[in-house]
């Protein structure tokens, strides 16, 4: 009951910093209605209803396409068919799509977060994890091996990748003092490059293609379904985001190198006099972070979409940071937030498609939730929430062990 209501209290401020950004979200909404605010000198309270209605049409729009329509999911279920199943559960299997590797790519940034090291290198990490999982699965496909054979083989591959991208900062910044932030950067232009001339090689392009795009493998591996239903593309990928984010949790917070880890991030002079190795700390973080972006890339290539492009990423890695601060560097936090991003992402199509809002609006609102959750004191004024009270301070025995060298 204690730990229910702790995680209660840590969702406050997040919950109303999403309300407020809806809020806010809707207030553009009526400000850019420009074909209803037209009539506002002839018919005021009508222009503002209707802009009002724009609204709630678009927003209820949004709700439909991420979570499915009520109506439609319960005509299903009295008359089931295959089809009328899988359209009226789709919307939501398709917000689980769009969230797996958010949560794969939030994860690899808490875990680097709580280092201390800076990672904005999530889409390179991703994408080239995506490329060491296609060149495996590519590779393999007249070995005669299993289906399942290849698709764990193609996913350690992408967590090798991974790994090893987000080692080079890591190592960089341990070894010389170079700045994760700028590595990390420059590392994913390297990275998309790097895939960009894999692609062109005829190894790996799809045949008789012109265009920088890979052989579809879904013919040879493929991540198995979760639901067998035409037009639903939710696999087991999802399944792996659900226990790698309890394998994270796991490692921080119930573990002596999570501990050290953890340590280290939160003051890496007092963690070296502790007897505990900051430089190792920071390859080790940095290691664990690409590996689990590589591996959201190695499920999104084989499962998803079943090829590599090099515009595979789609900014998957900075919409992660923003996640990975929403979640409060938490992993329960991260699968809730990648459950709410991927649910305006898939949503936010089909307000576009059935209100005629603009999809840039989604990006607007993305925006504002992260402000508003990098200043709760704002949120806490808002909506008159009281600061909760600090923890008893606990006494600390200052360490005996001599400091490692980084």
């Amino acid at each position: 009951m204690k730990s229910l209501r702790s995680l209660l209290r840590r969702a406050i401020v997040p919950s109303l910093a999403v309300v407020t950004a809806l809020l806010l979200g809707a207030v553009v909404i009526i400000l850019t209605d420009f074909e209803n605010l037209s009539r506002i000198g002839t018919d005021p309270l009508g222009a503002i209803g209707a802009a009002v209605g724009g609204v709630f049409n678009g927003y209820g729009a949004m709700l439909t396409g991420a979570f499915g329509d009520p109506e439609r999911i319960r005509l299903a279920f009295e008359n089931p068919s295959d089809r009328t199943i899988a359209t009226a559960i789709r919307p939501i299997t398709e917000t689980l799509v769009a969230a797996t590797p958010l949560i794969f790519v939030g994860l690899a940034v808490a875990i680097s977060f709580r280092t201390g090291m800076f990672n904005i290198g999530g889409d390179g990490q991703l994408i080239v994890g995506a490329l060491g999982a296609t060149i495996v699965g590519v590779g393999l496909q007249t070995s005669g091996l299993p289906s399942l054979v290849i698709l764990v083989i193609a996913i350690a591959a992408s967590v090798v990748f991974g790994g090893l991208w987000g080692f080079i900062p890591g190592f960089l910044k341990a070894r010389t003092g170079a700045h994760e932030v700028i590595t990390t950067i420059m590392l994913n232009y390297i990275g998309a490059q790097v895939v960009l001339f894999a692609l062109l090689g005829p190894a790996l392009r799809a045949p008789g293609s012109s265009q920088p795009i890979s052989k579809n493998m879904s013919a040879w591996v493929d991540v198995p379904s979760i639901i067998s239903l035409p037009a639903i593309r939710l696999d087991y990928g999802f399944v792996a985001a659900m226990v790698m984010a309890a394998a994270v949790s796991l490692l921080l917070f119930r573990t002596t190198k999570g501990y050290e880890l953890r340590a280290a991030g939160f003051n890496m002079t007092a963690a070296r006099y502790a007897g505990m190795s900051a430089g190792g700390s920071m390859m080790l973080g940095m290691t664990l972070s690409g590996g689990l972006a590589g591996m959201g890339g190695g499920f999104l290539v084989i499962g998803a979409t079943g090829q590599l492009t090099n515009d595979l990423s789609g900014g998957i890695g900075f919409n992660a940071i923003a996640l990975a601060l929403l979640a409060g560097l938490r992993p329960s936090g991260v699968v809730a937030a990648g459950l709410l991003f991927g649910a305006l992402t898939t949503g936010g199509k089909v307000m576009g498609i059935q209100s005629g809002i603009p999809f840039d609006l989604l990006f607007f609102i993305m925006a504002m939730v992260i402000m508003f959750v990098a200043a709760p004191g704002l949120i806490r004024s808002i909506w008159r929430v009281r600061v909760p009270k600090p923890a008893p301070e606990v006494a600390s025995v200052a360490p005996t062990a001599p400091a490692e060298p980084v």
